[in-house]
């Protein structure tokens, strides 16, 4: 049984490790994904807080999975890992049942698992987890106290310190359909030969102050206008597909409301794409920006601003920098998928990614562009 249990703390740890490692390597994906659950729930006065919850938890199951390996404050850990198990096996089920959320951002954009399949991989680690609890008294620390303590505190700096580094500078590996060397009018395009997702129309109505859900082909014997309230409607899942192309929801609308999209990926030559959210914070990057879209205009680079704030917010006390790109509208989903910092510069070679720039990394973006040349 010892020898037993201590290869399950082992499994369990390096897989809370890895598992926080791989999401640390980009905060706002899992932020994002805690919004899609709080969409569904309807409990959108948290969604300003899903960043905050998403480095707290990131940064837990890495400090817990040290906590387990070393074998510090197990009944206190055995405790907190029950919890955040039972809580995890919810989602995944939840997402399996529902069929609303396809992906449960286990292991963030790098290793994409189903709802299925996350919600399989959690009933297993609390099989796992329930047997740690059940002999944590037996459970001792490997090393001194001093040791154990000095390696919870380091694993929550370095936790910390990654996360911030990420949000500033984008992830460190790049998981996401926008990544160096992608062609985005190709990620555009569903694959050849993929299976389109099969779906069930559903309905959500109320009746004597219950809900009841029913399919288009399944409508209750008794329904009537009158007895039934309409809530909402939605798309079930009953079997996924593949039919998704990589990139979704990439549209850019010029200020005439005329699609540009194909216009401008498809230009030859280089272009800078500068990508700002709601909330772009103030800074040194502004100047950069300047300098990079006046150099970037003399070398022939076209610059154009992806965005989805409308233009007359946007230009409401604009900094000059944005007057140096044309302004063009997309999704705010795209927009978040596309650029992980707010905002960062994207070049392109006709529709193919060379570069990705944080804001906090423009320095480097205004290096490129002093010394571009048409030799390019």
């Amino acid at each position: 049984m010892k020898l037993l249990l201590t290869l399950v703390r082992l499994f369990v740890g390096v897989l809370f490790i890895f598992s926080g490692l791989v999401k640390a390597n980009d905060p706002l994906g899992l932020s994002y994904k805690m919004q899609e659950f709080f969409e569904v729930w309807g409990l959108h006065s948290l969604n300003d807080y899903t960043l905050a919850f998403s480095v707290g938890m990131i940064a837990f199951e890495i400090i817990a999975g040290v906590a387990v390996i070393v074998g510090w404050q197990m009944k206190l850990f055995s405790w907190l890992l029950l919890l955040l198990i039972i809580f995890f096996t919810f989602l995944t089920g939840y997402a399996v049942l529902s069929g609303k959320i396809k992906e449960c951002g286990c292991f963030g954009n790098c290793i994409p698992l189903t709802a299925w399949q996350s919600f399989m991989k959690d009933l297993i680690l609390l099989a796992l987890i329930l047997l740690i609890f059940r002999y944590r008294n037996q459970i001792k620390p490997i090393t001194k106290p001093v040791i154990s303590v000095g390696a919870l505190l380091l694993s929550a700096v370095f936790s910390f310190g990654f996360m911030k580094y990420t949000l500033n500078h984008l992830p460190v590996v790049d998981c996401l359909p926008y990544k160096v060397g992608v062609n985005v009018l190709a990620g555009m395009k569903i694959p050849e030969g993929a299976t389109p997702d099969s779906t069930v129309i559903t309905f959500v109505y109320t009746k004597s102050g219950k809900e009841i859900e029913f399919t288009a082909d399944q409508f209750p014997a008794d329904f009537n206008d009158t007895t039934y309230t309409f809530i909402r409607r939605y798309d079930k899942l009953v079997r996924a597909g593949n039919a998704t192309p990589a990139i979704k929801d990439f549209a850019l609308v010029n200020q005439r409301g005329e699609p540009v999209t194909e216009t401008i990926l498809n230009a030859e030559g280089l272009k800078l794409l500068l990508f700002v959210q709601h909330g772009y914070p103030d800074g040194e990057w502004l100047v950069k920006a300047d300098i990079i879209g006046r150099d970037a205009a003399k070398k022939g680079i076209a610059r154009v601003m992806v965005t989805s704030v409308s233009l007359e917010e946007l230009y409401k006390n604009a900094p000059g920098a944005f007057y140096r790109f044309e302004p063009v509208m997309c999704d705010a989903t795209a927009i978040k998928t596309a650029a992980r910092a707010n905002p960062t510069l994207i070049l392109l070679n006709r529709d193919t990614i060379l570069q990705k720039w944080s804001y906090q990394d423009f320095d480097k973006a205004l290096d490129f562009v002093t010394n571009y040349n048409r030799l390019y």
